[in-house]
């Protein structure tokens, strides 16, 4: 007898388990639905300028490690010049301080190629001119520019 209880209340209490694991995925799976209707996934694309910054970090990344090495420097990369007319992400920050900074930039990158014997000095001093400008137009890679330095 006890035996026979025993099994009623176990398939009593299984039955009611598995009824209210139904009921949760499908609850669940409306209001995903509901959510993924109503926001949709956008893609963020860089500007011309972002993407030449990155460009420009990579390769000064590598022209640090031929600097400290004492390897050869190799030639100015000219897509460096592209500074003065790529798209930016806001059009009004390429003012005359943007303009200003770039040339600095531009000169100092090019004096490490023609004066390799003070390529670190011309280096800092490139890193430093991007520094400037970003403390004005955007912040945020500044902590990632100030690796660049040569010690």
């Amino acid at each position: 007898m006890k035996n026979l209880i025993l099994t009623f209340f176990s398939i009593l209490l299984l039955s009611s388990c598995n009824k209210k694991e139904e009921a949760v995925p499908v609850a669940k799976k409306e209001v995903t639905e509901k959510a993924t209707e109503s926001k949709e996934f956008e893609m963020y694309e860089m500007s011309e300028m972002a993407s030449l910054m990155e460009q420009m970090y990579v390769d000064n990344q590598r022209l640090k490690e031929r600097i400290k090495k004492g390897d050869t420097i190799g030639q100015f990369p000219s897509h460096f010049l592209k500074i003065h007319k790529s798209a930016m992400t806001d059009e009004s920050e390429n003012d005359a301080f943007f303009k200003e900074q770039a040339a600095v930039f531009i000169n100092s990158q090019k004096l490490i190629y023609e004066d390799p014997k003070n390529a670190k000095e011309h280096f800092n001093t490139g890193v430093a001119a991007c520094i400037s400008c970003h403390q004005v137009k955007c912040a945020g890679p500044i902590p990632r520019i100030k690796k660049l330095f040569i010690e």
